[in-house]
């Protein structure tokens, strides 16, 4: 269908909702795909590299789906946490403050985009919360070094999915007391061989903060830059669906 919002006005970049944006991996990319970001976390963001708000996020969206003020966005990139059933945190969610109790955001946070009437995008990890994957991600395609694949769930516009890259080789790190080395650097945890907060800037691509839980968080700007520029080449044109 026709895209419900015009693309650009008077030569303006659109503007786009980044809902859980955590330190702004996403945002970057689709700031360099050609839109202005509005971020939004429930947890303090100072090295959030644009306009930043402080909020439940699902309170948020659905106030602005309840005045109108919806209607200011073209597009909507949400990260729901991952953190309930997922194995890599099970042992550390008490000593990360995350107590033992996790609520799947990703149903609410669907509920909402749908009532939103604007395209958006949905992104979970492999393994986590389920969602359509219409689109998966890994570093590879972009010659990152990091692997860190990522699915996204694509509503009201669609493409096609590219073919997944074959791997150079390891994730570099100790595995049952060996350690392998590899093109690539694990992008979670601490322990292990886990890479430096410069390595993990370096194969991500996010420069703007140090702080490593905000980088193990995060998405590569390359991937959110190639979703948003697939998003404004098809709008442009007016074959979003």
């Amino acid at each position: 269908m026709t895209h419900p919002t015009p693309i650009r006005r008077d030569g303006e970049r659109p503007l786009l909702l980044d809902l859980y944006s955590c330190a702004g991996g996403a945002a970057m990319g689709y700031r360099r795909a050609g839109f202005d970001v509005h971020g939004v976390d429930i947890a303090p963001r100072p090295n959030y590299p644009f306009a930043f708000i402080q909020a439940d996020a699902l309170e948020y969206l659905a106030a602005l789906i309840a005045t109108g003020e919806i209607k200011r966005y073209t597009f909507i990139h949400t990260s729901p946490p991952c953190q309930a059933g997922c194995a890599l945190t099970v042992g550390t969610n008490r000593s990360r403050g995350w107590g033992g109790t996790h609520v799947d955001l990703v149903p609410p946070t669907r509920e909402l985009l749908d009532a939103s009437g604007l395209p958006y995008v949905i992104e979970q990890p492999n393994g986590k919360a389920e969602i359509r994957k219409d689109l998966t991600l890994c570093g590879e395609m972009f010659s990152l070094g990091v692997l860190r694949h990522r699915n996204f769930e694509l509503g009201r516009w669609t493409v096609e999915k590219p073919a997944h890259v074959p791997h150079r080789g390891r994730v570099r790190g100790w595995r049952h007391g060996e350690f392998f080395d590899g093109p690539y650097v694990a992008a979670y945890g601490n322990g292990g061989g886990k890479p430096t907060v410069a390595e993990l800037q370096a194969a991500m691509g996010i420069t703007w903060t140090d702080v490593r839980e905000e980088l193990t968080e995060a998405i590569p700007p390359a991937y959110s830059q190639w979703i948003g520029g697939a998003f404004l080449t098809q709008a442009s044109v007016g074959v979003a669906a």
